[in-house]
């Protein structure tokens, strides 16, 4: 099991030191070159009663966000067949609730999830606080991952956040894994944290039994109105490095490049892939926050020599029946009909906060 000490010492290496033992654990666990391709939908926006500083969807703050209700399972379902077309093959749904409740909305969002399965995503969802009564009925419908972030160190939390515990969070990690569910699990880069309470964060996801099976790695996306408004954005170099520590603390999981990616440069995104990133959201928005256009994501990946990630694939490399580098790309998206799609009919991930997938 991972310290602090330990990855403090990773973290410390020359960069390039660093960056070769994020490869070689990648290389041994992951795809070389392939990279998961996801959707971020926000299906019930805004008036949320928690207060993370970060987030424009809090009550507590006065940001550009309106408070929108659950939307309905068609028009969902539209914007997933839109994500499908333009080469996602997981299409994630956040909700902005404090915890999940039985009741009409949470049968909608079940029917929600079966159709979105239908269509051959992978299903994942974030909604808040669940029981294990309530991951099994989205394991039924044909959820296959539960996002709920840690968001930063258990020491800086409640710097962040006060209407709910970190313990409430990793409760809500193991009801999920008792359910079935895959668990997804990161955090936030860049709100007045030191190294040591990312590191600390990352340990902890680390000495989770079984590990988290994605980890979105986030960069603060500082939005007027929050108690993090002003805050600069996080050095390339220290992101660059989380991202490598990740991807050595936890070799089997999808490291996703989250939030803050419109304000990296192609080099520093290129750099994040060197270091083990190996999972990205497309879409012109994170939810409220924005994100490189599909065109700019699909050119970096081919003059990177990089391909997308087949998720039947993934999974024979995760358990050992093939290796990573005999694993067979997913179809390059097709850029111009997604373009022409969401120009009809919108982003396929519009509304929300991208801080928090």
């Amino acid at each position: 099991m991972p310290n602090l000490s330990e990855a403090r010492a990773l973290y410390d290496l020359p960069l390039n030191t660093l960056i070769f033992k994020a490869q070689q654990a990648h290389q041994a666990q992951q795809d070389p070159a392939g990279i998961q391709l996801c959707t971020l939908k926000s299906i019930k926006t805004g008036a949320c009663p928690e207060d993370c500083a970060y987030c424009p969807q809090s009550v507590h703050h006065n940001t550009f966000v309106e408070a929108e209700a659950l939307m309905e399972t068609e028009t969902i379902l539209a914007d997933a067949r839109r994500a499908k077309a333009g080469g996602a093959t997981r299409f994630c749904m956040g909700a902005a609730w404090r915890r999940v409740a039985d009741g009409k909305q949470f049968d909608s969002v079940l029917n929600t999830v079966s159709g979105v399965k239908e269509l051959g995503l992978e299903v994942c969802c974030t909604l808040g606080m669940v029981s294990e009564a309530q991951a099994k009925r989205l394991k039924e419908a044909g959820c296959d991952v539960y996002n709920h972030n840690l968001d930063t160190s258990r020491e800086h939390y409640s710097k962040i956040i006060t209407t709910r515990t970190y313990d409430d969070r990793l409760q809500t990690l193991s009801n999920v894994r008792k359910a079935g569910l895959e668990v997804c699990s990161g955090g936030i880069i860049g709100m007045g944290e030191t190294v040591d309470d990312r590191l600390k964060m990352l340990v902890e996801l680390a000495n989770l039994d079984p590990q988290p099976d994605s980890v979105p790695i986030n960069a603060l996306v500082a939005v007027e109105g929050t108690p993090l408004a002003g805050r600069r954005f996080v050095d390339s170099i220290e992101f660059v490095r989380t991202v490598a520590v990740a991807r050595i603390l936890m070799p089997k999981a999808m490291v996703r490049l989250s939030a803050g990616r419109a304000n990296m440069s192609d080099e520093t995104q290129a750099l994040c892939y060197l270091a083990g990133a190996n999972s990205i959201f497309l879409g012109e928005k994170l939810l409220t926050t924005g994100n490189p256009d599909i065109e700019e994501d699909m050119n970096l990946m081919k003059r990177l020599g990089l391909h997308p990630l087949h998720p039947d694939e993934a999974r024979r490399v995760h358990r050992g029946e093939i290796e990573p580098s005999a694993a067979q790309p997913a179809p390059w998206p097709k850029v111009e009909e997604l373009v022409a799609a969401q120009k009809e009919g919108g982003s396929c991930s519009e509304g929300g906060c991208g801080c928090s997938a």
